[in-house]
């Protein structure tokens, strides 16, 4: 897990950074000014690397690099600019300032995750003090002694800031020069070459009567205090990191009261089937999550040459997917049948166009991630990851089971078929909190508990959505029959397999489908699937190769969308 830093202004490229770090794991803050940033890495040392935008209110995004690099301490820590436009000269003066990087908007996850990769390969605050096993060992000393001796610097430093300050007032050349000389002696023996090294400087500022320089250098000190603090204590969340306790309105107060106090009051459902059609049927579009939103406004609003950058994020999230799919069918030549169906969420990006993909950027339902979130066990990014792990799998399992004319549908059906939820998500945020907490609580099916808190489940209202809202037939069929391919009256087989992707990712724990996980698992000889798939595979397929393939498949995946492993090609 890494703390990562945006310098940015704009609002829709932090939501957007924000859902791609929360994907990975990693700790996320936001600044608007070159200042505010300044300010925020001179209480939060752990700060593992800075995304930065050029275009900045007051001190430009450059100017804020060039402070950086002339710092004793921070001149380390890695920069990465990802600025709306960067033209020959910034990219020239990016390079010359040693930036880790110079990309280019809209946001990709991959390269996000490669410069994290290369920021926490060496940490930068590692590289202002000696490696401890192997520094004890050339000293001859215990590990806990060289920690003693570290807390001793930080002391040492902390008690020298008023002294230090007094004798910058008084130009105190021999009483500076001497109070800092035993410092950088006593950082020396401690192995922190980076405190030494400015602690030197500081002095030969004294020495030259450049008091001017002495009260910046003063403020680097106070740094060096806290960047020996974290090497001491490595594990210790940043105060600027930790998140603040989600607040809520009296009104959503007394909402999320209805549905969570509703079983003990014997309230359930707490509404009805008819009542929920009604509103999906008012829906004017597919809900979208906010981060996932702002990704797509970032890179449908910078008049794109290209639209692979549209069509990669489509292709990764199930709400884009669905209103991609649903704008795309809406705008082709009527032709009464099913079988014309735009069924491809990147051709219908494709065929949607420019101008029509900005309007549809301005034009979502969107739904905030952070009413998804019910620790310990569920939230967006999990769902989200069970969501792609499903179409993936589902993708993998038609390419081992030689279906391969069912490898594209299978995707983006597992991509699409827990859409339910996000449609409760977005009439009833406590609803769906309340349905996932009684069914963790209790140990009870989750579409049981559904059924008693809505008078249906969200496979119900998702097969609801997809007809009334002109979703592909098929993927319809998917959400209908998922939970019992073999009633499957169209599609069956495309239906087993999804099911069967679905169950693999529950029991391999990829991500969260908010149900509880598969620990033990039926043999896939022995599911519901497999009765319907066994029909139409040749008879010397080896189930247990499959089953292994597909095991380690999913291990891989879970790596892979926790950022800690390359994606996969997409096919």
């Amino acid at each position: 897990m890494a703390n990562i830093l945006l310098l940015d202004p704009n609002e829709t490229a932090r939501r957007a950074m924000h859902g791609i770090l929360a994907r990975g794991g990693h700790r996320f803050a936001a600044v608007d000014t070159a200042q505010a940033a300044w300010d925020f890495l001179s209480r939060n040392v752990q700060v593992d690397l800075v995304f930065v935008e050029l275009g900045l209110k007051g001190e430009s995004g450059l100017g804020f690099i060039e402070r950086l690099k002339r710092d004793g301490l921070r001149k380390l820590l890695p920069v990465v600019v990802y600025t709306a436009t960067g033209d020959r000269n910034a990219v020239r003066r990016g390079l010359e300032l040693r930036v880790q990087n110079f990309l280019i908007k809209p946001y990709h996850d991959d390269d996000i995750f490669g410069e994290i990769a290369k920021a926490t390969a060496n940490p930068w605050r590692n590289r202002h003090f000696e490696e401890e096993k192997s520094f004890c060992k050339m000293m001859g000393l215990k590990p806990d002694e060289l920690e003693r001796m570290l807390a001793g610097l930080r002391t040492a430093l902390e008690q020298a800031a008023v002294p230090l300050l007094k004798a910058a007032e008084l130009k105190a050349t021999r009483h500076a020069s001497e109070e800092l000389a035993a410092l950088a002696n006593q950082a020396e023996v401690a192995g922190a070459w980076g405190v030494v090294d400015c602690l030197k400087t500081l002095n030969n500022s004294a020495k030259a009567g450049h008091w001017a320089e002495f009260g910046p250098g003063l403020e680097t000190l106070d740094f060096a205090t806290r960047l020996i603090s974290q090497q001491l204590a490595p594990t210790l969340v940043p105060l600027g990191f930790l998140a603040g306790a989600t607040q809520h309105s009296e009104l959503e107060v007394r909402e999320r009261a209805v549905w969570f106090n509703a079983p003990l009051e014997h309230r359930c459902p707490v509404t009805d089937w008819r009542k929920i059609q009604r509103e999906i049927e008012a829906l004017p579009g597919c809900p979208v999550i906010d981060s996932a939103a702002a990704a797509f406004q970032m890179a449908a609003t910078g008049h794109p040459s290209c639209l692979n950058p549209l069509m990669d994020l489509v292709e990764k999230d199930p709400g884009l997917a669905a209103q991609m799919l649903i704008a795309a069918n809406q705008a082709k030549p009527p032709s009464g049948t099913d079988r014309t169906a735009i069924e491809d969420p990147r051709l219908a990006v494709g065929l949607l166009g420019e101008l029509r993909l900005t309007a549809q950027a301005r034009g979502f339902v969107v739904t905030p991630a952070k009413m998804m979130e019910l620790p310990p066990a569920f939230d967006w990014q999990r769902f989200w990851m069970f969501q792609i792990g499903t179409a993936r799998t589902a993708r993998f399992a038609c390419k081992a089971l030689e279906f391969p004319h069912l490898a594209a549908p299978a995707y983006t059906a597992g991509l699409l078929h827990d859409l339910g939820k996000l449609l409760l998500l977005r009439l009833h945020p406590f609803g769906l909190q309340a349905t996932l907490e009684h069914a963790r609580q209790h140990k009870r099916p989750l579409a049981e508990v559904e059924r008693l808190f809505l008078g249906c489940t969200s496979r119900e209202m998702a097969a609801h959505f997809a007809e009334k809202h002109g979703l592909p037939r098929r993927f319809a069929n998917v959400m209908r029959w998922i939970e019992s391919p073999r009633e499957a009256a169209e599609d069956k087989e495309l239906v087993a397999i999804v099911s069967l992707a679905r169950g693999l990712c529950r029991h391999n724990q990829v991500g969260s489908s908010g149900d509880k996980p598969l620990d033990e698992a039926l043999p896939l000889e022995e599911t519901e699937e497999w009765r319907v798939l066994r029909e139409c595979v040749f008879p010397g397929f080896k189930l247990r190769n499959f089953e292994l393939q597909v095991h380690a498949e999913c291990r891989e995946l879970k790596l892979e969308l926790h950022g800690r492993l390359a994606s996969y090609a997409v096919a």
